[in-house]
């Protein structure tokens, strides 16, 4: 497998990171190896599996000065699964990298001698379509897109398929659609429903059919540092993210 996967969307709070954090140890619960990639510069995927950002280290040093990046990975709680931290430089990334010729690259070359480690390696982009997207859409095999269901969800879409439209035409030929996941669902609501029917209808077989569901164990994992795997593994959140690792792994 050995695959790269970037999780991204511009629109901030539609359950990026709670994703690539729940998903990557669900995959590590049916035994695969993983490795979580914080690539925004907020670093709640670091916070969320109980890390710290620290300056000097993390991604920053493979990203700028060529490390080694196997030498920034982390181990969590949970076995096989990796993290590679948030640096608080990443914040200054644009500014420092714009005259380079390699800006676009610069992670697609960090990556490249670890990937042979892992069987996925999710990279958890900023809410923003940054240098810093443009380099994880460079070094990825595909893009998995969170879409909450709500009725603003599609706001930014065209944006970012015309965004993967440019990297795929300059910096990344290869460069698929790994799947859209409906996140935050209320089935309380007749909105939800009509919102993901009509995502299904306009996006088709690329849209998951496992939905996760918008619940209270899944907001309070972070806060102890763990996915909601290891926080509660009966609720409903946790088995969402499993059934949506099983499905992910039948595709």
């Amino acid at each position: 497998m050995n695959t790269i996967i970037a999780i991204a969307n511009q629109k901030g709070g539609v359950g990026k990171t709670t994703t690539t954090i729940n998903l990557s140890a669900s995959l590590a619960f049916y035994h695969k190896r993983v490795l979580i990639l914080d690539f925004d510069p907020q670093g709640m995927a670091t916070v969320g599996l109980g890390k710290i950002k620290e300056s000097g280290k993390g991604v920053y040093p493979p990203l700028m000065n060529g490390l080694y990046l196997m030498d920034s990975v982390l181990p969590t709680e949970l076995d096989n699964l990796y993290i590679c931290p948030c640096s608080p430089e990443l914040t200054g990334f644009e500014a420092e990298i714009f005259t380079q010729e390699d800006r676009e690259t610069r992670l697609r070359t960090a990556l490249h001698k670890v990937r042979k480690f892992f069987h996925f390696i999710f990279i958890d982009c900023p809410p923003s379509l940054s240098f810093l997207t443009i380099n994880a859409l460079t070094a990825a095999d595909s893009i998995l897109i969170p879409i909450q269901t709500e009725f603003f969800c599609m706001e930014g879409i065209p944006d970012l398929f015309r965004t993967l439209d440019e990297v795929r035409a300059h910096l990344n030929p290869s460069l698929s659609i790994e799947g859209i996941v409906l996140t935050m669902s209320d089935d309380r609501t007749n909105l939800s429903k009509q919102v993901a029917e009509e995502i299904r209808q306009s996006l088709k077989d690329v849209v998951y059919q496992t939905i996760i569901p918008r619940t209270v164990r899944l907001a309070e994992a972070p806060s102890f540092g763990k996915p909601v795997l290891l926080y509660d593994i009966k609720s409903k959140g946790a088995q969402s993210y499993l059934n949506l690792a099983e499905e992910f792994l039948k595709r």
